[in-house]
C-alpha cells in the first residue's frame, strides 16, 4: 500500500477556528498512525481574504500544538509550508492541458452579464453555458488580443457522479446539478477548486480531510482527478462543529478560535485533546489522550456522521484534569503570567500563591478573581467575621484577633512553617479549636470567606509587614 499523505491546507484569513485545527489533528493523525507524512499548504490564492499575520497564526498554533509538518521548502534549515500563490504557473500549465482535451473552456462573460443572470433567478443561479460552446482556437484568438477572460470546469450535463465516502459511505450527485466552475480567475490565480485538486495530485495526498460542506462539491474534484487520468484520493469528510444544536460554531460570530481559548487560560494539550473528541469516539472509556497516545488509537471509524456540539463544560472538566496531573513547578511556569496580570507586587511569592491555587483551578484565566485581594484589600463588611461553622462571633473574633497579633509580631522570622506553628500552637493553648482562631485571621487577610488557601497561607503570601497591618485592621472593624 502506498504511504499515507495527509495535509492540512488552510487560508490565511484570520484566527484559528477549533473547526480548522481539527481538521489539522484528524489529518495528522491519519497519516502518523500508520507512518506517514503530514502537509501544510497555505491556501492564498483568494487574495482578497488574505488578512495580514495570519500564516504566523497557523505557523505557531500548529507549532504549540505539535502537530509538526514533515516537508516543504526550506526556510533557514526548517520546513517552510507550500504557498500556492507561489505555484502560480504550475496551475495555468495544467488549465492549459484541460483546454486542449476539452475538459475546459475560456468564458468571456462580464461581470454585469453573470449579475443579470443572478437578478433574472432571484440571487440564486447556475452559470447558463453561454462561452462553452466557443471554439478553442476562437477563445484563444480573443485571449490573445487581451479580452478578460476565466477558464471554467465542462461539466457534464446528463448522468450521476458517484464516490465512497470514509465517514458518509456511498454519495451520488446528480450531474444537472453541477456548475461549470471556474479554474483560473481573471487575475490569473486559480481557484481553491482547481489549485487543491492540482497540489493534492503533485505532492501525493492519499487522504483529503475537509469538512461535510464539501461533499456535494467532491464530484467536481473527481471529474478533474479523471479528466487528467488520475488516482483518486480517500476522502474523509467531517461533520460540523455546532454551537448549540441550531447554530454552527462560526469564525465569522467570534466562536471559539485556539488562540481565544488560551487567552482564557486553557491549556494547549487539554484543548487539542477536546478537540479531538469532537466528533471522534474513541474506542473504550478513556477521554484523556497525550498526542502520541492520540496517534496510536485514533481511527477513521471513530468519525462521526452526526454534528459535534461544543460543550465549554466538559472542555473545562477536561481542562482541570491537565491543570491537576501538572508538578508544581509545571503549574507555576502556567499560572505565572496570570498571577501577574492581578499580583503587581514584586515581593510576592508567586510560587506560593501557585502552590495554593494549583488544585483550586480549572482554567488559568480564572486565577485574577481568587487573588485580587493579595495587592490591594478592599473594604469588607463586618460580619463576615461571623460564621456558623467555626461558631464565630465578633466577639470571639476580636479576642482571637487581640491574641494573635502580638504573637505574630514576635516571630523572629515569617515563614509559612513558624506561622503555622504559632497559630496551631496558640489554639491549643487557649484551648479554642483551630476553626475559631483561623477564621477571624482568614478575614482579617483577605476579606473573603474563600480564599486559595487558608489562613496560614494568606499570611505567607501576604508578608509579615502586611499580614499585621490587615489584621490590626480587622480588629479595628470588629472594635
Amino acid at each position: 500500500m502506498a504511504k499515507i499523505r495527509t495535509r492540512f491546507a488552510p487560508s490565511p484569513t484570520g484566527y484559528m477556528h477549533v473547526g480548522n485545527l481539527r481538521t489539522a489533528l484528524y489529518s495528522y493523525l491519519i497519516a502518523k498512525k500508520d507512518g506517514g507524512d503530514f502537509i501544510l499548504r497555505i491556501e492564498d490564492t483568494d487574495r482578497e481574504r488574505l488578512k495580514e499575520g495570519a500564516m504566523d497564526i497557523i505557523y505557531d498554533t500548529l507549532r504549540e500544538t505539535g502537530l509538526n509538518w514533515d516537508e516543504g521548502p526550506d526556510v533557514g534549515g526548517d520546513f517552510g509550508p507550500y504557498i500556492q500563490s507561489e505555484r502560480k504557473t504550475i496551475y495555468m500549465e495544467y488549465a492549459q492541458k484541460l483546454l486542449q482535451s476539452g475538459h475546459a473552456y475560456c468564458c468571456f462573460c462580464t461581470k454585469e452579464r453573470l449579475e443579470s443572470l443572478h437578478t433574472e433567478a432571484g440571487g440564486i443561479a447556475k452559470y447558463d453555458g453561454h462561452c462553452r460552446d466557443i471554439p478553442l482556437d476562437e477563445a484563444l484568438e480573443r485571449v490573445r488580443n487581451g479580452e478578460p477572460y476565466v477558464i471554467r470546469q465542462k461539466m457534464p450535463r446528463e448522468g450521476t457522479s458517484s464516490f465512497t465516502d470514509a465517514v458518509f459511505g456511498y454519495v451520488e450527485i446528480d450531474n444537472s446539478e453541477l456548475e461549470d466552475q471556474i479554474l483560473i480567475k481573471s487575475d490569473g490565480y486559480p481557484t481553491y477548486n482547481f489549485a487543491n485538486v492540482i497540489d493534492d495530485h503533485l505532492m501525493g495526498i492519499t487522504h483529503v480531510v475537509r469538512g461535510n460542506e464539501y461533499l456535494s462539491s467532491t464530484p467536481k474534484y473527481n471529474l478533474l482527478y479523471d479528466a487528467f487520468g488520475w488516482e483518486r484520493p480517500v476522502y474523509v469528510h467531517c461533520s460540523p462543529v455546532m454551537k448549540d444544536q441550531h447554530a454552527k460554531l462560526s469564525k465569522r460570530n467570534g466562536d471559539a478560535s485556539y488562540q481565544d481559548l488560551i487567552a482564557k487560560g486553557y491549556i494547549s494539550e487539554a484543548v487539542l485533546n477536546y478537540i479531538a473528541l469532537l466528533g471522534w469516539s474513541p474506542k473504550g472509556e478513556e477521554e484523556k489522550f497525550t498526542l502520541a497516545e492520540m496517534t496510536q488509537v485514533f481511527d477513521i471509524g471513530g468519525i462521526s456522521k452526526s454534528p459535534a456540539i461544543f460543550d465549554p463544560e466538559k472542555l473545562r472538566w477536561l481542562n482541570a484534569e491537565y491543570i491537576r496531573a501538572m508538578s508544581d513547578e509545571q503549574f507555576h511556569e502556567a499560572a505565572l503570567p496570570f498571577i501577574r496580570q492581578t499580583v503587581k507586587s514584586e515581593n510576592a511569592d508567586t510560587r506560593l500563591i501557585a502552590k495554593c491555587l494549583h488544585q483550586r483551578t480549572e482554567v488559568l484565566g480564572e486565577i485574577g478573581a481568587q487573588i485580587d485581594f493579595i495587592d490591594t484589600l478592599d473594604d469588607y463588611p463586618v460580619d463576615l467575621f461571623v460564621n456558623k461553622k467555626s461558631k464565630s462571633t465578633l466577639e470571639s473574633s476580636k479576642a482571637m484577633l487581640e491574641a494573635v497579633i502580638p504573637a505574630l509580631e514576635a516571630l523572629p522570622n515569617w515563614e509559612q512553617d513558624t506561622i503555622h506553628e504559632c497559630l496551631i500552637g496558640m489554639a491549643q493553648s487557649m484551648e479554642v479549636k483551630n476553626g475559631l482562631l483561623m477564621w477571624p485571621v482568614r478575614i482579617a487577610a483577605s476579606g473573603r470567606t474563600v480564599t486559595p488557601g487558608g489562613a496560614v497561607e494568606m499570611l505567607g503570601i501576604l508578608g509579615r509587614e502586611e499580614s499585621l497591618r490587615r489584621l490590626r485592621k480587622g480588629l479595628e472593624k470588629i472594635g
